[in-house]
């Protein structure tokens, strides 16, 4: 009897070609909604300072929201695989980070930062894994590090124009810091809008656990594609070392106006860092859809280390600039890539929940790494934290080429 061929795999379904908008739109979104979070961000360690706080209630204020935040990472991830529907909790996510964020034109005391800080960065963690996985869905596999890359370029067009209002609004105020934050309530308003109104849902299908198993399936091992590969776990230790070594760019802020650098200038600051960032960001995610994602991630981590050290050792302002240049350099190269990588890696069955336990350990080690940073700038001075940053990121940056 003649051999019977192979049977042919099955291709996956066609994508709708109405998801492709997705892509654009949440890039808009994160547009919007960066220029409000970016507003606030780099004139809030001056408010902080202006409440009588110093860099060691800094870090207690960034690191507890984003490690209260990093909680919320994970139950959106878990409810991203059980719910058909993923845009709800990314609209949900923008609403409460946008209307919070105003509120901090009333606070008069440190711990209601903190507390409006937790509020806005939950909202921040609970839309991101559906906000990733959506993105996954509305796109071909072999265009995801470009699609993460546009969102990522467009998410720092917005923090280009964050930055740059701020200094506006803060030059044209006698240094009125509430009013920024007050603003801030316009473009997270369009960006609200934006994915209420014109985002289409991705998912639709029941999802895979919601069906009761029959009496006879009852034993029957949980499938495959819902666990997570050996190599997410490997990645997954290399962010959290990685996290520890990234306190909250605050303390950047910090140390430039401890060099010389005016407040009002430090939202330029941001200008400088999310140029390099959002021009950068397209390109290298598409040159890891040919390339290894791995090398670009560990190369951007090596220059983090770099530009880190030379925080701690630099004594004139002069420096700083050119080195916030390079940290944006290092987010390019990163933070697109490393979505891009987690969404290959794993099956889309456990998609959001890898998403929420990567974001989750990133912010989580937030804590340990704000803490620790502003106790030891306390302590020792500004070189150590930055130092030990660096020597922590070398780390990282090889467990990430050996995965």
């Amino acid at each position: 009897m003649a051999e019977q061929p192979p049977e042919a795999t099955v291709p996956p379904p066609p994508l709708d070609p109405r998801l492709r908008r997705n892509v654009p739109l949440l890039g808009f979104t994160a547009l919007f909604n960066d220029t409000a979070s970016e507003m606030a961000y780099w004139v809030l360690p001056y408010f902080i300072t202006l409440l009588g706080a110093g860099p060691a209630l800094l870090g207690v204020i960034e690191g507890g929201a984003e490690s209260a935040a990093s909680l919320v990472r994970v139950f959106s991830g878990y409810l991203t695989d059980r719910q058909p529907r993923r845009k709800p909790l990314v609209v949900a996510g923008y609403l409460v980070a946008n209307l919070v964020k105003p509120l901090l034109g009333w606070a008069t005391a440190w711990p209601q930062v903190l507390a409006l800080r937790v509020a806005d960065r939950g909202g921040k963690g609970f839309r991101g894994a559906p906000r990733d996985v959506m993105i996954s869905e509305s796109v071909d596999r072999a265009k995801l590090g470009a699609a993460f890359g546009l969102r990522q370029a467009l998410d720092s067009a917005g923090a280009i124009l964050g930055p740059a209002l701020a200094y506006w609004i803060m030059a044209r105020s006698a240094h009125n810091v509430r009013l920024v934050f007050w603003l801030a309530a316009i473009p997270g308003g369009i960006a609200v809008a934006l994915a209420w109104g014109w985002l289409r849902e991705t998912g639709g299908a029941a999802p895979a656990v919601a069906k009761r198993p029959a009496a006879e399936e009852v034993r029957a091992p949980a499938a495959p594609a819902a666990a997570f590969p050996a190599a997410f776990y490997q990645l997954l230790a290399a962010v959290a070392l990685f996290g520890i070594a990234n306190f909250s760019d605050m303390f950047l802020i910090l140390r430039a106006q401890q060099l010389g650098i005016s407040p009002a200038g430090a939202p330029l600051l941001g200008l400088v860092f999310n140029a390099v960032f959002a021009g950068l960001s397209y390109p290298f995610g598409g040159l890891s859809d040919r390339w290894r994602r791995k090398w670009l991630i560990g190369s951007g981590y090596l220059l983090f280390a770099w530009v880190y050290w030379s925080f701690g050792v630099i004594h004139r302002a002069a420096w700083v600039w050119p080195l916030f240049a390079i940290y944006g350099l290092y987010q390019a190269m990163s933070a697109g890539v490393l979505s891009a990588l987690v969404a290959e890696t794993v099956g889309p069955q456990a998609r959001g929940r890898a998403f929420g336990w990567v974001a989750s350990v990133a912010g989580g080690t937030a804590l340990a790494a704000s803490v620790l940073a502003g106790w030891l700038w306390h302590r020792a001075g500004p070189a150590l934290p930055f130092e030990l940053a660096a020597v922590l990121a070398v780390i990282a940056a090889g467990l990430i080429f050996a995965l």
